[in-house]
């Protein structure tokens, strides 16, 4: 039953042209991920998505340098895809990048890549992600942690930005996995006086 029924849906998808087959295929990876048991898991269903529908975020803390975006761009040339882009849907048909900016940028830039991949990119849905842009900010900062990979700066200046939406420092120790004192000193790289107005600070009040 189970070969037959394979045997019917791969002569099925010869038929189609390319377009067509690759959106059957994500059609039937999303069915499949709705029964799966690891369906509470992004990288359970990998889909295909035109390059054009999806779009990198303004906040992401991360860079890499010269010689490690050139050993990137060499992994896809050689090994192809190995990690998705990983996106939320900002809205029908279109993504916002959540973690992948660089291989994003690379798979819209060399023509090799471009060449390969067709037109299009291979994401992964973080399904739990909404419009708020502070758990998305959030998502990402923890992505670049989990690699060891950010820059103090930009995730000062977030840090910033989700204080002023409402989190506190706690939540953001949580969320972002930083101890309290690691939070207090991105806070303090910016310098700013409203960071620090719920505060009472003695003048013998001094920061190691």
């Amino acid at each position: 039953m189970q070969k037959q029924i394979i045997e019917q849906m791969t002569g099925w998808l010869h038929t189609l042209n390319e377009a067509d087959r690759i959106e059957a295929i994500n059609s039937f990876r999303q069915a499949l991920h709705s029964v799966s048991p690891f369906s509470d898991h992004p990288i359970d269903c990998v889909l295909w998505v035109k390059k054009e529908h999806i779009a990198p975020n303004d906040y992401n803390p991360n860079n890499v340098a010269p010689p490690e975006k050139k050993l990137l761009q060499k992994s896809l040339e050689t090994d192809g895809f190995t990690q998705p882009v990983v996106v939320y849907t900002k809205s029908d048909q279109q993504y916002e990048i959540v973690d992948g900016f660089h291989r994003h940028e690379l798979a819209k830039s060399k023509s090799a890549l471009k060449k390969k991949l067709k037109g299009y990119l291979p994401v992964s849905v973080l399904q739990h992600q909404s419009s708020d842009i502070s758990s998305r900010m959030a998502s990402t900062i923890r992505h670049n942690r989990a690699r060891g990979r950010h820059q103090i700066n930009a995730m000062a200046e977030i840090i910033r930005e989700l204080y002023q939406l409402g989190w506190t420092d706690i939540k953001i120790g949580v969320e972002l996995g930083m101890d309290a004192d690691e939070v207090l000193r991105l806070r303090q790289i910016n310098g700013l006086q409203d960071l620090f107005a719920d505060r009472q600070f003695s003048q013998a009040w001094t920061v190691k």
